[in-house]
């Protein structure tokens, strides 16, 4: 659990001689554990960022992670985890990761970059169900690249850890009594992971509960301007 991954990082740090944390950051899966230290060691955060991510997992972020997950799960070579030995799923596993490249990108970044040009020039996808987009074949590729890196157990444990996640190990509006440091939410807008209006639940649970919370939203490479908006 996310919980799990907080509790080893404290011991390290506890046995670096450290006592107390300026600042605790992170990024996706790193906001949640931000969330976590907060939530969990309120005595060692002087301060919070969780960048891009929601202090607990709705429903629909939970239906998504299954998604990224199917591919592996229908792949014949996982074999219920028991392939160590054998023939790795590394097809399901490359699919899978295919999807989190796609969701982790907005739709402007992929018409801006691909929009509907073919894969190759002399194979139009009108023409024969294997000819395909260039978005198509560059996911795929990008799918692949990843997988020979990763494992799929381990991406698998992960979808669950984030799946399982309220800060604090029980609910957000419990955790929002605990956290004692002043939280600064950066967040993108139109994340299609962590959703504007997930991240404003967050926000405003943690206000509720007295937490003292600022807002900053920030462009991506597709939006027009650059500037933050800061509430």
């Amino acid at each position: 659990t996310i919980a799990d991954f907080v509790t080893v990082q404290k011991a390290l740090v506890e046995s670096l001689g450290i006592r107390k944390l300026a600042l605790v950051a992170g990024p996706s899966m790193g906001s949640l554990q931000t969330f976590e230290w907060a939530a969990r060691y309120p005595e060692m955060v002087a301060k919070a960022m969780p960048v891009i991510g929601a202090g607990e997992a709705d429903a629909q972020l939970i239906a998504w992670l299954d998604v990224w997950a199917a591919p592996i799960l229908v792949d014949p070579n996982w074999n219920k985890g028991d392939y160590y030995g054998r023939t790795p799923p590394h097809a399901g596993l490359a699919k899978a990761l295919t999807v989190v490249t796609l969701q982790a990108n907005h739709a402007d970044w992929a018409n801006a970059t691909f929009g509907r040009r073919p894969a190759k020039a002399d194979e139009d996808p009108a023409k024969a169900l294997g000819n395909r987009f260039q978005i198509q074949s560059i996911l795929d590729h990008a799918g692949e690249a990843r997988a020979k890196v990763s494992d799929a157990n381990h991406f698998l444990y992960l979808i669950k850890a984030n799946q399982l996640f309220a800060a604090g190990g029980t609910s957000l509006t419990d955790a929002a009594t605990k956290i004692k440091a002043p939280v600064l939410l950066i967040t993108q807008p139109r994340d299609l992971v962590f959703t504007a209006d997930m991240v404003d639940r967050t926000a405003d649970t943690l206000k509720k509960g007295g937490v003292d919370v600022s807002h900053v939203h920030i462009q991506g490479l597709a939006d027009p301007g650059n500037n933050p908006d800061h509430q």
